[in-house]
């Protein structure tokens, strides 16, 4: 039955959350999928992007009111359905009655997004990071400054609600905007899919430095086809730059070849060289036959302090003159 001014009478939690399971347990029936938001104790959201959003919502200074109410109803279970999509929220909250949310969230303008990717790439190296919040302090809170980050301000928010409540931002509306930090808890990649963003422009993707103009261009090892690079990353490059410094890395290459090559046919006539030394070397060494014993001793006996050392190795290779020999029976004749 209804008061005056047409209110509804108010309804205690507890019935309210009876309520709110025997829908559930309905939709469920009816194969209906339902996601609702847990009751819960203390702080609404527990992780870094549901803090940081429910923090954001203190920056709603036109529904200071409304949302302390908000989070009463949040925290009692009231919201039992929350379904997040692209620029648009939809939500069931059990009071008097069933209530149906819709709140329309404006995209980040592509111009902001570029900026923000572009100050935070270089120091977001994957998207678990980013997901989880494991981020240094300044990255993290450059993404959620308000105005130029990640969330929504007020005038990018509209609300609608089918209760009497003549306020813009309703109790109803409130608890949905709280629900939405207790579920970014559990799927913070749905803050990007509302804003219509895609997170992998805020990691770090090196493969962005490998086209361009002024980049270095690489000095060793070999350079990928063009169009084998092009279907391992979907990409076009072109590879002009790349063919001016083939030329030169050739040039380069042919005069080592030509430096090589010479350093070798010197090094090979070297040792051709130092190979008739030593042949030559041989064959001045070997020694001479053998003289005979009576010629060395004659020629040692002739050769005097004077003599030099060729001197005496010649003359004792000269042969001596013996006498005829005279046998017995010529002595005996004679």
């Amino acid at each position: 039955m209804a008061n005056y001014g047409g209110w509804k009478p108010y309804v205690p939690v507890a019935e309210r959350r009876k309520k709110a399971e025997r829908l559930v347990a309905g939709a469920s029936k009816a194969g209906r999928t339902l996601s609702p938001i847990a009751p819960s104790r203390g702080a609404i959201a527990k992780t870094f992007w549901g803090k940081a959003w429910c923090d954001n919502l203190a920056h709603y200074s036109d529904y200071d009111s409304r949302l302390p109410r908000g989070r009463t109803y949040v925290r009692n279970g009231s919201v039992i359905d929350l379904q997040i999509t692209k620029g648009k929220i939809h939500a069931q909250v059990m009071g008097s009655s069933l209530y149906d949310i819709t709140i329309d969230v404006a995209a980040c303008p592509e111009k902001q997004w570029r900026a923000l990717s572009a100050d935070c790439s270089s120091s977001i190296d994957s998207m678990v990071e980013l997901l989880l919040g494991k981020l240094s302090a300044a990255v993290m809170g450059r993404i959620c400054k308000p105005g130029t980050g990640l969330f929504p301000a007020p005038k990018d928010i509209r609300f609608g609600c089918n209760c009497l409540d003549w306020a813009v931002m309703c109790k109803h509306v409130a608890a949905v905007l709280y629900g939405i930090g207790a579920r970014l808890d559990q799927q913070p990649e749905l803050l990007f899919t509302l804003r219509g963003v895609d997170p992998s422009d805020l990691v770090n993707n090196t493969s962005a430095n490998l086209s361009g103009a002024g980049k270095a261009v690489p000095t060793s090892g070999k350079l990928l086809d063009n169009a084998v690079l092009g279907d391992v990353f979907g990409i076009d490059i072109d590879m002009e730059p790349f063919a001016d410094a083939n030329a030169v890395r050739g040039n380069r290459t042919r005069k080592a070849s030509t430096s090589q090559k010479a350093r070798t046919s010197t090094s090979t006539t070297s040792k051709s060289s130092g190979a008739v030394k030593s042949a030559s070397k041989g064959k001045v060494a070997t020694p001479a036959a053998k003289s005979s014993p009576t010629a060395v001793k004659k020629t040692k006996g002739n050769t005097g302090p004077g003599t030099s050392k060729a001197t005496r190795s010649v003359a004792s290779e000269k042969p001596v003159a013996r006498p005829p020999a005279t046998s017995k029976s010529a002595k005996r004749r004679a």
